[in-house]
C-alpha cells in the first residue's frame, strides 16, 4: 500500500511587533539587492568564483529568517535561483551569462516587491491596526491538553471561554497524571502538590530549596483554580484578547509542570 503523503505544516504569517522590527527587515533585504547590482556575473560564471552562488544563498536566507520557514513568501521563493531562461546542452558562456543577468533582474524585482508588502505591513501598524488572533496564538507552543480544548473557542471569538475551558483541561489533567479522581478543585491541588506527601513532585524534595519549589508551585496551582477556574463556572471577567492569551499561556505553562512531575510511590 502506497504511504500515505504527509500535509505540509500550517502557514504560519510573520508577526511584526514593531516599525523598527520592520524597517531592519527592509534593511535587509535592501543589503541583498545591493549585493546583486554590486555582482560581476561575467567573473563568477568565467572563473567559477561561487559569488553568485553566495548571493543566492544569501538571498533564500535573508527570505527564511525574516518571514519563517512556513511562511508564504520563504515556501514560495526557497528555491529561488539567479538565473531565467532556458538551459540547453553545449550552450556557450555567453548564452550563459545572459540568462544569469536576466536572473538577476528577475530576483531584484521580486526582493522589491517584498520590500513592498514590509512597507504596507509598516503601514498598518502605524495605523494601529491591530493583529489577527492567530498571529499570536498559533506561535505559543501551547501544551496540547490546553489547545486542544482552548483555539478553537477562541479563534471563534470566545477567548474567555477559552481561557474557562482551558482551566478545567489543567485540572482535568492533574486528576490523570494522579490518578486522584476522587478529589477536585483547590483540595485536590493541595493534595497532590504538598511539599509534605506530594503525589507528584517537581524535584527530588532533598533540602529546603526544594521543599519550597514544591510549595511555590502548588500555590501557583493552587491560584490557577481558585482565580481562573472557579470563577470561570460562573462570570469569569472580559477583557482584551491579550489578556485571555495571557491566562492560557500560563495554564499551559501549568501543564507543562504537571507533566514534567514525578509520580511519588505510596
Amino acid at each position: 500500500m502506497a504511504n500515505k503523503r504527509s500535509e505540509p505544516p500550517p502557514l504560519e504569517p510573520r508577526e511584526f511587533r514593531s516599525p523598527e522590527e520592520i524597517d531592519a527587515a527592509i534593511g535587509k533585504l535592501k543589503r541583498r539587492i545591493q549585493e546583486l547590482e554590486q555582482l560581476d556575473m561575467k567573473e563568477a560564471v568565467l572563473h567559477h568564483s561561487g559569488a553568485d552562488d553566495v548571493a543566492r544563498s544569501n538571498v533564500r536566507d535573508t527570505i527564511r529568517d525574516i518571514f519563517g520557514i512556513n511562511s508564504s513568501e520563504y515556501r514560495e521563493h526557497q528555491h529561488i535561483d539567479i538565473y531565467a531562461g532556458g538551459l540547453a546542452m553545449g550552450m556557450s558562456d555567453g548564452e550563459f551569462i545572459q540568462g544569469k543577468e536576466r536572473g538577476r533582474v528577475h530576483v531584484i524585482g521580486i526582493l522589491n516587491g517584498l520590500i513592498g508588502r514590509l512597507e504596507e505591513k509598516r503601514g498598518d501598524l502605524d495605523a494601529g491596526v491591530s493583529l489577527a488572533p492567530i498571529t499570536y496564538f498559533d506561535r505559543l507552543n501551547v501544551h496540547p491538553k490546553i489547545r486542544d480544548v482552548a483555539r478553537e473557542l477562541f479563534m471563534d471569538g470566545h477567548p474567555w471561554d477559552a481561557v474557562f475551558a482551558a482551566s478545567k483541561a489543567l485540572v482535568n489533567y492533574i486528576k490523570e497524571r494522579s490518578g486522584r479522581h476522587d478529589l477536585d478543585g483547590a483540595l485536590l491541588v493541595r493534595t497532590v502538590f504538598s511539599k509534605n506527601a506530594p503525589v507528584l513532585a517537581f524535584n527530588a524534595l532533598a533540602n529546603p530549596t526544594d521543599f519550597d519549589e514544591q510549595e511555590g508551585m502548588m500555590h501557583l496551582f493552587e491560584g490557577a483554580v481558585l482565580a481562573i477556574r472557579n470563577p470561570g463556572g460562573h462570570s469569569f471577567p472580559e477583557g482584551p484578547e491579550q489578556r485571555a492569551i495571557e491566562y492560557i499561556s500560563l495554564l499551559s505553562l501549568l501543564a507543562y509542570r504537571a507533566q514534567e512531575a514525578k509520580r511519588i510511590k505510596a
